[in-house]
């Protein structure tokens, strides 16, 4: 990236959302700042208003969203407005760090001034040259001060994609390639299409009528130990910052022209015809009284999770459990409802210690379906990782080796379950597992994930939002998913492990991902990583779909070096 450095570009993202935490001056209690409707459905295909700060309040996952402007969309529009019996200065800024695909931005109000007592609109211009391809990083800094208190700076980041021969007002001179489509919905995945959309909300309004059937008996309470030894370990993690081979990036150019991969492996799909998932979701359909909701976990810009309490008064003794429960704001669009149902489904009726199925749903509110998963109290695997990497030691877990190989091990046995089911997962990583407090770990949908953590998911103009870093080859160039690809995500997430949830291919533009891949690119090997795992990790991202291992000969490897370790201990 020219211009900055991601350590620079970090530094500033940690500092704008401390500032945005700790903020309690009039800065941000005296005004509003908002995507208009129309801009919203433009950029993200949603009807409702995006609020970056509500009479005060700021929205942290707003301001962390970063949005895509495709090609034919060159001129921005935000909306604001000063609350304030006082005077409210602002300064703004717009910064590039390309100039080659795009001229110099400008906007229709001065950079300094006052901000309006009445909403009003301004606009920021981002006009392509037309004379390369490329996707440009724009931030666009407002800094707010009201008289006697100290100033508050904003930090929006868009992401432009301009391209050859298209002049400045969006218009193409010639045929390009669909993969820059207009930008829909950050939330619509792969193979969702309209007609599914409309046939889920009519599945959702069928299962409102059945909602008095309550819940079915068998919600299991999984028990499941992974292979582990009573002693330990003396080697822990270190955090991994410069890779050893960073340099062999330094070549690619962004927004490349991506050449198929030939593959022999057969592509499998989870075929689940409609009438199936209407039938599904009814069967496990609850009334919302059953369901009582707590504290949040995480919290998207249109989902969240949070941890609730599942109640089962049909039996003689109320029976009480604990559970994680997902679910959509009011903002959520019919996009989101349904993909939040179909995917929150791909496990329903799978019993299997290292998954997580889902238990219940509750369609009280169609606009608002409430998805039920069994309670794990350490929650998100990535987050956990996260935790113990940065805390203080005695503050959580000290995860040594053969921790994250047991945690590997218990992957690989959902992985291989889910296999046998024909289940193709697609989405394997950290983020879609769960953990408890004796290091269990199950495997989980995607549902949410893409609005829970936005940095994982990239559009590259084709109007889907996938995981591009966790991704197979073939899954990128050709969007074929098998066992094989889940095989390549398996071997990111034990980089994960290792790393202890480390973001993948960070110094990579999603853009230059496929490309990069194609030149040899790999993953470097984590420090503190033995070399038998890395080199596993390098066997899963074998090119040819043929050479890369199954699960089950995964699962034999594991056991093996897990025994292996214990004889050093």
């Amino acid at each position: 990236m020219v211009g900055w450095t991601y350590n620079q570009v970090n530094l500033v993202e940690c500092q704008v959302a401390l500032v945005l935490c700790l903020m309690t001056g009039l800065s941000s209690e005296n005004f509003s700042l908002f995507l208009p409707s129309h801009e919203v459905h433009k950029l993200l295909g949603l009807k409702s208003e995006l609020y970056y700060v509500r009479d005060g309040e700021v929205n942290l996952y707003a301001l962390g969203f970063e949005v895509v402007v495709p090609n034919n969309i060159s001129v921005l529009r935000m909306t604001w407005q000063s609350l304030s019996r006082q005077k409210v200065h602002y300064a703004i800024a717009v910064l590039v760090n390309k100039t080659d695909a795009l001229g110099t931005p400008h906007l229709d109000i001065d950079k300094q001034g006052l901000l309006p007592v009445t909403q009003e609109d301004f606009k920021v211009f981002l006009p392509c040259t037309g004379e390369k391809s490329e996707e440009v990083i724009i931030r666009i800094q407002i800094n707010v001060t009201t008289e006697g208190y100290q100033n508050t700076t904003f930090d929006f980041k868009r992401r432009k994609v301009c391209l050859e021969n298209q002049n400045q007002n969006g218009t193409m001179l010639m045929n390009l390639s669909p993969m820059v489509a207009s930008t829909s919905s950050f939330y619509i995945a792969v193979g969702c299409a309209s007609a599914l959309i409309i046939v889920i909300t009519a599945v959702a309004t069928a299962c409102y009528v059945r909602i008095q059937k309550t819940c079915r008996s068998n919600i299991i309470n999984y028990r499941g130990d992974p292979p582990r030894d009573a002693s330990t370990q003396s080697q822990t993690f270190l955090r991994v910052d410069t890779p050893n081979n960073a340099n062999t990036i330094a070549g690619y150019s962004g927004f490349r022209r991506l050449t198929s991969l030939p593959t022999s492996a057969p592509v499998q799909v989870n075929n689940l015809l409609v009438s199936e998932l209407t039938e599904q979701i009814c069967e496990i359909a609850l009334e919302k009284g059953k369901i009582v909701l707590y504290e949040k976990i995480q919290e998207g810009t249109f989902g969240h999770t949070c941890r609730g309490v599942l109640t089962d008064d049909g039996n003689e003794v109320n029976m009480k459990q604990t559970a994680i429960i997902k679910t959509v704001s009011e903002q959520a669009s019919k996009d989101q409802i349904s993909m939040l149902l179909a995917e929150g489904m791909k496990m329903y009726g799978i019993n299997h210690k290292n998954v997580l199925p889902i238990i219940a749903v509750c369609m009280d509110n169609v606009k608002q379906p409430i998805l039920v998963y069994p309670f794990m109290n350490k929650g998100n695997l990535k987050l956990f990782l996260q935790k113990c990497r940065f805390s203080v030691q005695g503050h959580c877990h000290t995860l040594l080796t053969q921790d994250l190989v047991a945690m590997a091990i218990q992957i690989v046995q959902g992985m291989s379950h889910l296999h046998k089911k024909d289940i193709i997962h697609g989405d394997l990583a950290t983020r879609n597992c769960v953990v408890d407090d004796r290091l269990h770990v199950k495997i989980t949908d995607n549902a949410l994930s893409r609005d829970l953590f936005p940095d994982d998911y990239h559009c590259l103009g084709d109007n889907e939002n996938r995981p591009v870093k966790w991704l197979a080859l073939e899954s990128l160039l050709k969007k074929e998913f098998s066992t094989a690809s889940d095989v390549w995500s398996f071997g990111v997430t034990l980089w994960e492990l290792m790393t202890l949830g480390n973001q993948p291919y960070k110094e990579i533009d999603p853009f230059e991902m496929a490309t990069s891949l194609q030149d040899g690119y790999r993953l470097f090997q984590p420090i503190n990583c033995p070399d038998e795992l890395y080199h596993l990790m390098a066997l899963c991202w074998m090119t040819k779909v043929e050479k890369r291992p199954t699960f089950s000969k995964l699962l034999a490897f594991f056991q093996d070096f897990y025994n292996a370790l214990g004889l050093y201990i």
